[in-house]
């Protein structure tokens, strides 16, 4: 009488899909973001200084985002599997917040470049922030298709 009140399989699918996408965003912020690499052709070697996600606010806020969208698709699979739904907006958040930590306006010094031919030091992004990027956007994608659910076989042939 109320089939249409149950959660069906391929809604806790993608609820339970966005927690683990959120719970992803959130391992990635302990993960090395960016940092400041010096080569040197003369020693063949280099010295690289790494900056973590939660080392920035830029980490901090994408933090609070992976908890937000892990919390909605923890919401989504205990309850309403559309609640994931909202986790978009903290991924959405997520994926802005991380762009602007790049482009941002951080300082000169963290921008600059030196060549001086036998040393040459340079500002690199780490691993970290494109696995968090890529995260953030897995969960907009995942929490956008917790909104489409398929009819069951019954109801589609009506």
């Amino acid at each position: 009488m109320a089939d249409h009140l149950t959660p069906s399989p391929a809604g806790r699918l993608h609820a339970f899909a966005v927690m683990l996408a959120g719970g992803l965003l959130i391992f990635c912020v302990v993960l090395p973001w960016a940092g400041t690499q010096a080569t040197s052709d003369l020693v063949g070697a280099g010295l690289s200084r790494d900056v973590r996600g939660i080392d920035d606010a830029s980490g901090v806020w994408t933090l609070l985002a992976g908890l937000a969208a892990a919390g909605c698709g923890l919401a989504g699979l205990i309850g309403r599997p559309r609640v994931a739904a909202l986790a978009a907006l903290p991924g959405a958040l997520a994926a802005v917040v991380l762009v602007l930590f790049v482009t941002g306006s951080a300082g000169l010094p963290d921008r600059v470049s030196i060549d001086l031919g036998f040393l040459s030091i340079e500002p690199v992004i780490r691993y970290g922030w494109f696995a968090a990027l890529g995260a953030s956007l897995a969960v907009v994608v995942l929490a956008v298709l917790a909104l489409f659910r398929r009819a069951p076989a019954a109801t589609r042939q009506s």
